[in-house]
């Protein structure tokens, strides 16, 4: 089977249109519904159609390293950009999004002080962790010390917690 401009560049136009929309609310904070959801799936159709591009248009592709070409410095600026959002912003969790930085002090809490935010007694709570999977020594325990850093069975807790079980 070959590639073809046909599939690769309706592939590549059709995923940025989806990720440009949705990226643009998700910027504004006025995404709903699945908007974050097909952004993040649409991704991966968008690396797939670039991907297919390259390979259909490899020649002309190769020409935007020859030295002295405007591509080859956006390109390499764009490496640079890419590495640089790798860097690690702030100290202790500064950078980061209000909820996660608010999930964490609640996995960090102890459980004691965590328990009346749930609307049920300290026993319940350990009670509802325990039937979850979810064993923590005490009241005076955390979530995080009983996940050991398994963010997924840190979001299972929270989700016993304040979800609906």
């Amino acid at each position: 089977m070959s590639i073809s401009r046909n599939i690769a560049t309706p592939l590549t136009i059709g995923s940025f249109a989806i990720m440009s929309v949705t990226g643009v609310l998700m910027f504004f904070h006025a995404d709903s519904g699945l908007n974050k959801v097909v952004h993040e799936w649409a991704g991966w159709a968008m690396v797939a159609g670039a991907a297919l591009h390259v390979v259909v248009n490899w020649a002309p592709f190769k020409r935007y390293f020859s030295a002295g070409n405007a591509g080859a410095a956006i390109i390499a600026l764009s490496l640079v950009v890419l590495a640089g959002s790798f860097w690690p912003v702030g100290r202790d969790g500064g950078g980061l999004p209000p909820p996660v930085l608010a999930m964490k002090a609640v996995a960090n809490a102890p459980v004691k002080s965590v328990a009346p935010l749930t609307g049920k007694p300290v026993e319940t709570v350990l009670e509802e962790l325990r039937r979850a999977g979810i064993a923590l020594g005490g009241a005076d325990a955390s979530i995080s010390s009983a996940t050991r850093g398994d963010r997924g069975l840190e979001a299972k807790a929270l989700q016993v917690l304040f979800g609906k079980v």
